[in-house]
């Protein structure tokens, strides 16, 4: 989920990046599709930051600067380069304050960590993302953790294939398009 909410730059690297989080509900729905808040919990948030304007504008822009820690942070790590201090800080700062929301529940065979109720603090969508990027920084799976070959593209990803020699965030997309660049660049040479 982490690495997704990175995503939501899209076309970091160009002159002209796109947001994808323009408005709180898009930050809310962002969650809601990452399976965190229901339906409900987001309606409930989006009328509360209609009605708090400011407090929903503060909350955007705490989940900006927690993407933006949590981006420099991973693609440091998938070039191989050092971790920025300041942009760690933040990101502890996040997992911090998320870590004050959560509780163990009793769940079957274990116990799970769940977040308070969203409720009223329009903050809580992104208790989970920060937990999200706390756990694959300690995990063994960070090794895995790259951006999409395709320079058009360089989405974070978590390589999850069998050898581990993934290079496209999406096969069916950037990995398919790569292909058929290939296949006609070397089409053109063997007509030459």
């Amino acid at each position: 989920m982490c690495l997704d909410f990175v995503n939501t730059l899209d076309d970091r690297f160009t002159d002209q990046p796109k947001e994808l989080l323009a408005t709180y509900r898009d930050l809310a729905r962002f969650a809601e599709d990452a399976g965190v808040l229901s339906n409900q919990q987001v309606d409930h948030l989006c009328a509360q930051g209609e009605k708090s304007p400011e407090p929903a504008q503060r909350a955007l822009k705490s989940a900006i600067q927690m993407r933006e820690a949590m981006s420099e942070v991973f693609y440091a790590l998938a070039n191989g380069r050092p971790v920025p201090k300041p942009a760690l800080a933040i990101l502890n700062h996040c997992v911090q304050q998320a870590a004050q929301h959560a509780r163990l529940v009793p769940a079957p065979a274990h116990f799970a960590w769940q977040f308070d109720p969203a409720q009223d603090n329009l903050e809580s969508p992104l208790w989970p993302i920060a937990r999200s990027a706390a756990e694959l920084l300690a995990s063994d799976q960070l090794q895995y953790v790259h951006a999409c070959a395709s320079l058009t593209c360089e989405w974070l990803f978590l390589d999850e294939s069998k050898n581990h020699r993934r290079r496209w965030c999406d096969m069916t997309k950037c990995g398919n398009r790569a292909k058929v660049q290939n296949f006609y660049q070397r089409k053109r040479k063997s007509e030459d």
